[in-house]
Order: C-alpha cells, then structure tokens, then sequence
C-alpha cells in the first residue's frame, strides 16, 4: 500500500470526491493501477489523520509547463488541450488552471517546468474522516 500526504486545503476536495488525482515527483516507488492507496493529511507531522482509502486507478508520467500552459501526459495519450486545462486542474483539486499555476508558483518558484507522476484515484475513495463539508 502507497500512502500519499495532502495539504489541509486538498481535505474538503478529496472528500467530495472533486480531487481524482495527486501529481508528485519522481521517487523510488508510486503506486501502480490497481494497488490500494491511503491518502493522509499532515504526514509525519503530530496532525496526521487519514483522510481515507482509494484504489490507484492510474499512474502516468506527466509534464506541466506552466509557462507555455501545458499538460503532456505519458507517451501515447493525448495531451491536455488548452480548453480541458481547468477540467485538469479541477480534476487535481483546483478552481482552475489559474489557481493551479498560483499555487505552483507560490509552492515551487523556481520550478515553471515540472516532470514527474500522475497518481488518479476517481472516485474508489472510502472516506475514513468524518466529512467537514
């Protein structure tokens, strides 16, 4: 099982089920369609909860390009078009790819290009926090 962390503005999202996915950096080991996935808040920090358990439903490559506004995804799928980048953004959490950038930008400033994993669970979320909605 791969257990992935969220900040606390992502709780409300994955519990209503309007955040899918989770985009990370390379690392040693992601989850692979198929496995389970525990989705946390505040990881390794006295605050940890679980927010609840998923089923990884899809694990791509991907690169965003916040400059040229893009979304290329793994070899041989489409790349996100300039009409479906809220949709994405939306997908990950996000008002719009606007509030998407912003929060990149304030995250990760020195980093307007970034190529790592798509994680997308859809909706096999099993909510283990009581819902705040």
């Amino acid at each position: 099982m791969v257990a992935y962390s969220f900040k606390r503005q992502f709780i409300r999202p994955i519990l209503r089920q309007t955040k899918q996915q989770t985009i990370r950096a390379d690392r040693r080991r992601h989850a692979r369609p198929g496995e389970p996935l525990q989705i946390y808040f505040g990881m390794r920090t006295k605050s940890c909860r679980l927010i609840g358990h998923a089923t990884c439903l899809l694990a791509h490559p991907i690169r965003l390009d916040f400059v040229a506004n893009r979304v290329e995804r793994d070899v041989g799928l489409p790349r996100v078009s300039a009409a479906d980048l809220d949709r994405f953004a939306m997908d990950d959490g996000f008002a719009d790819w606007a509030a998407m950038r912003s929060f990149w930008r304030t995250e990760h400033p020195d980093v307007p290009v970034f190529s790592g994993v798509l994680i997308g669970w859809g909706t096999s979320l099993r909510a283990m926090w009581p819902d705040e909605t």
